[in-house]
């Protein structure tokens, strides 16, 4: 895993640096074979941005993918996460102007392997929907989870 094409910092109309030159993408991994609907959260490494808060496996868009592409890239990466395990059902767009977060919503019936598969996190955790917002959330996430809520909640209707 070496530098790749989108690695590298962006100064946005919002008037902070963002990570990915061609913006980023994360996966909203929501598991239904529990008795209620879980989410997967990372527990970012201190050493990286955002660390020591809980966070969505994600990272970077290359200038080749879109945004499912580099989430599922990312949440494999990141986390082990199967790619054959999951049914993306919605993308969400947190839009900077000339730097974009996209958020890959999908589903599992199961686990999708999900691991600590690299050193940028310290631990994983299958949290359910309502107790996201009360743990300590990367910057990014706490700032969009009120938009990501009632969506994550609206996809599990189909």
């Amino acid at each position: 895993m070496g530098l790749r094409d989108g690695d590298g910092w962006v100064d946005c109309d919002c008037g902070f640096r963002h990570w990915g030159r061609f913006g980023a993408a994360g996966l909203l991994l929501v598991r239904r074979d529990t008795p209620q609907p879980q989410v997967l959260l990372q527990l970012r490494a201190e050493w990286t941005h955002g660390g020591g808060t809980w966070a969505l496996p994600g990272g970077a868009k290359d200038s080749h993918e879109d945004s499912v592409t580099a989430a599922l890239r990312e949440a494999h990466e990141e986390m082990g996460i199967k790619e054959s395990a999951l049914t993306v059902k919605h993308i969400f767009s947190d839009d900077h102007g000339p730097w974009s977060y996209d958020t890959v919503i999908a589903h599992s019936m199961n686990d999708a392997g999900a691991h600590i598969a690299n050193p940028e996190s310290t631990e994983t955790k299958w949290s359910s929907i309502d107790e996201v917002e009360t743990l300590n959330l990367h910057p990014g996430l706490k700032q969009s989870w009120v938009a990501l809520k009632p969506l994550t909640t609206e996809t599990l209707k189909n």
